[in-house]
């Protein structure tokens, strides 16, 4: 089995599909807007993202914050590191879905511990408001036929 997300040689790229994956934390705000430029770009410099944020947002956030916001992804387990030169790169563990995926696991999870079968009943009654088509597609998508 391969180490987990976070803990891994810089060198191992693409992630393996069959790693042994630990649920990601959830985003804070500027996060989230990091990590949304980063799965947009797919790998990318501290200087690209600020660059690429600070061009759409009312304020410029200093070179530093991206930083360490990056710094802090990394340790998380969020993102890997390579060098080029004195350049660092940072690409996702996760893909967008991915990440999605596995936060949505723990959400619901979460959510049927507190609240038990009301939580699932309610999640019924959504399933059975849907149209027959979108609810086919959330069975297929759930791997039920």
């Amino acid at each position: 089995m391969l180490p987990r997300p976070g803990k891994r040689p810089e060198t191992m790229w693409p992630p393996s599909p069959d790693i042994d994956r630990e649920t990601p934390p959830p985003l804070h705000e500027l996060e989230e807007e990091v990590m949304e430029e980063i799965w947009r770009r797919h790998e990318v410099s501290v200087r690209g993202v600020m660059e690429a944020l600070n061009s759409r947002a009312p304020k410029d956030r200093a070179y530093t914050t991206y930083m360490t916001i990056m710094t802090r992804l990394l340790s998380k387990g969020l993102l890997e590191r390579r060098r080029a030169g004195k350049t660092d790169f940072y690409r996702p563990v996760y893909t967008r879905d991915q990440y999605t995926e596995l936060r949505a696991v723990v959400a619901i999870e979460s959510v049927v511990d507190q609240f038990g079968e009301v939580a699932l009943a309610h999640i019924a009654r959504q399933m059975a408001r849907l149209d027959p088509e979108h609810r086919r597609s959330l069975q297929r998508l759930a791997g039920k036929k």
